[in-house]
């Protein structure tokens, strides 16, 4: 009976013993993952200033500066985009993930604008001149483009016009999942974009571990949806179905950021019949490919002679801040404006107008 009582002893101490493991293990994995998520989505990112653009770099161009509010009280800087009169709409633009705020897009904005269109653009939380130590996490990107549209709708800045949301890459989803909440849009393109928040961090992650980024993916779902609420939850697919706006939906092939897998292929499968979306599929464009790159190669292949011609290792750690100097002196000194600031590609934005045009 003694030895019985002993081995039934053992057996709950084993339990217990294992059990504190496991907590213990996942627990770890969590915090793992959230740590890896943090470092490389909840940073701060700001636009390189030798490649900025300006709006004395457009002709005619012209630019109001606003400030709003997003979710936790945070400020935010928004830009008012026009040329010429008549505007028949105002779209909204969401800018990617990763090289800073919108500045980037000015010349999407540009085009737009000397379209006939009101652009409005902003900086995510984190980006540039908007407040935040770091994004956060992918869904704020919804939350700020919604509400820089309730700004826009309600605000009384601006005209009573109709609203179309236009986004790329982080961007691009987060312009289809805010249909979720703004059913009033009349249409959105929606360019190199994903379905959900944690796709981008499990794309990414299995270029680095494989299959074993699907042991942290369940994590930094929990993770978003603690941070976030519905709006982790909330998917590009979400916003299709709560929404009648026109959709277009661009994506190359080979696009090494955000495969086809995550975003055109889903959408295109459910909704190639749908005659309110709009499919352009591209095969050899990359992640980005708003610009006729000619000039940019010819920069690039310039700018990589001049870096053979340094008398010092630019990789070197202790040569990090010289080598800073002379690249933004080189870039100041050599860069044609005039070309780096009107090199979109005509057809592909005459699409982006032609079929909001449509609408409008």
């Amino acid at each position: 009976m003694r030895n019985t009582k002993t081995k039934s002893k053992k057996k709950k101490i084993l339990f217990i013993v294992l059990s504190i493991v496991a907590v213990l293990m996942i627990v770890g994995d969590w915090a793992l993952s959230v740590m890896i998520y943090n470092e490389n989505f909840n940073q701060r990112f700001n636009s390189y200033e030798p490649f900025m653009f300006y709006v004395d770099d457009f002709d005619g161009l012209q630019c109001t500066r606003y400030e709003f509010t997003s979710n936790e009280g945070q400020k935010l800087m928004g830009y008012m985009y026009s040329s010429g009169e008549n505007q028949r709409g105002i779209i909204v633009m969401a800018h990617g993930f990763g090289g800073g705020g919108h500045n980037s897009y000015m010349d999407c904005a540009n085009y737009f604008a000397r379209h006939g269109y009101y652009v409005f653009c902003y900086d995510v939380t984190g980006n540039d001149e908007s407040e935040g130590e770091g994004i956060g996490g992918l869904p704020q990107g919804v939350i700020d483009l919604d509400y820089a549209i309730a700004f826009v709708e309600e605000s009384g800045n601006f005209p009573n016009l109709p609203i179309a949301l236009f986004g790329h890459s982080w961007g691009g989803y987060s312009v289809c999942s805010v249909l979720t909440y703004h059913p009033e849009v009349k249409a959105a393109i929606a360019c190199s974009g994903f379905n959900a928040s944690s796709d981008l961090f499990e794309a990414g992650g299995k270029e680095q571990i494989g299959n074993g980024i699907y042991l942290m993916l369940p994590f930094v779902k929990l993770h978003e949806k603690i941070k976030y609420g519905s709006y982790a939850s909330n998917t590009a697919m979400d916003g299709f179905s709560k929404s009648d706006a026109a959709v277009m939906i661009v994506h190359s092939f080979d696009d090494d950021v955000v495969p086809v897998e995550y975003g055109y292929e889903m959408y295109y499968e459910k909704y190639k019949d749908d005659s309110r979306f709009h499919f352009i599929p591209l095969e050899k464009e990359g992640h980005n490919y708003f610009n006729d790159d000619t000039y940019r190669n010819a920069f690039n292949a310039e700018f990589d002679k001049w870096l053979q011609t340094l008398d010092y290792d630019y990789n070197a750690v202790e040569n990090k801040e010289r080598f800073s100097g002379d690249k933004a002196d080189y870039i100041y000194q050599n860069l044609d404006r005039e070309q780096w600031c009107n090199s979109l590609d005509p057809e592909l934005f005459e699409d982006f107008v032609d079929f909001y045009d449509v609408f409008f």
